[in-house]
């Protein structure tokens, strides 16, 4: 019921490795068709499938005829993948913010049909430009369910996220807010498993600490009164921007290049294990204890 409190705890990488260079702003990451999939976000147009281990690079897609102002996501359904285009750091006060939804099937055949979800923030009233890296309404993290889309504000000052529900159709929507959540950092990532009723968040704190955010066994899509965890990734000056699973234990992180003191943190694809944490909630899941 999300009244647990647990101890402090640490996660440490069991496999890292640099990514390509093309990939030096890799932002959102999905696990789909033997894949996993990434992107940048700014300008490029490309997707990009990797090796599931190692990151290579094993085949590019291009998405015709559209712009990457701030890409920051990327989720998925049975039937479409969503990119969010709302990354909205710099003054807080975009009034374009929206989501492509590409048909799988398409994109696979070289000839992606590609539709666009507009939307806003229920909240947000005022568009005066705010100072950079100080608003409410950024975005780098989206889940996608049944019926509707979810998003997970980056709050700036307050080190809050912000739950927002939209439809998952093409349109222009007012993205209405749900609830928020003091997790002690910037959410810049989301991962979906929904059979095991569990969300994963990542982000870092405002001395490029990274962590990751559990949040499960949650009734509907009750997110933030499920059980919580927050648990410290040991990959100091790492800004992490994407976070995916295969299978509910193993997940993987993505962080952007960026130069810190004049010390390079390169682009990297890192590996978690989160069974440590989770597969006794599982075990009860399904009845085993």
């Amino acid at each position: 019921d999300g009244s647990c409190i647990y101890g402090v705890a640490g996660l440490t990488a069991y496999y890292s490795d640099t990514l390509d260079t093309l990939l030096v702003e890799t932002s959102g990451l999905i696990a789909w068709n033997d894949r996993i999939w990434t992107h940048n976000d700014d300008t490029d147009t490309l997707l990009y499938a990797l090796d599931t281990l190692t990151g290579v690079i094993q085949q590019t897609y291009p998405l015709p005829g559209i712009n990457n102002k701030d890409w920051e996501e990327i989720s998925q359904d049975s039937f479409y993948l969503y990119i969010g285009d709302f990354g909205n750091n710099y003054q807080g006060n975009r009034t374009d913010l929206h989501i492509l939804r590409i048909e799988k099937a398409s994109l696979l055949a070289g000839n992606p049909q590609i539709d666009t979800l507009f939307f806003s923030y229920s909240d947000q009233t005022v568009f005066t430009a705010a100072p950079p890296d100080s608003t409410d309404y950024d975005c780098e993290a989206m889940i996608v369910t049944a019926d509707s889309i979810y998003l997970f504000t980056k709050q700036w000052t307050t080190y809050k996220t912000g739950l927002y529900a939209l439809p998952k159709t093409p349109g222009t929507h007012t993205a209405q807010l749900r609830d928020s959540l003091f997790v002690q950092g910037l959410i810049t990532g989301a991962t979906y498993v929904p059979d095991k009723k569990l969300v994963v968040l990542c982000g870092y704190n405002g001395l490029l600490q990274p962590f990751l955010y559990l949040l499960y066994d949650f009734n509907g899509q009750q997110f933030f009164a499920a059980n919580k965890r927050r648990l410290s990734v040991s990959l100091p000056f790492h800004q992490v921007e994407g976070i995916c699973t295969r299978n509910g234990l193993q997940f993987t992180i993505t962080n952007e290049k960026a130069v810190i003191n004049n010390i390079t943190i390169p682009q990297q694809i890192h590996h978690l294990d989160l069974g440590p944490y989770l597969q006794n909630y599982y075990n009860q899941l399904n009845g085993i204890l």
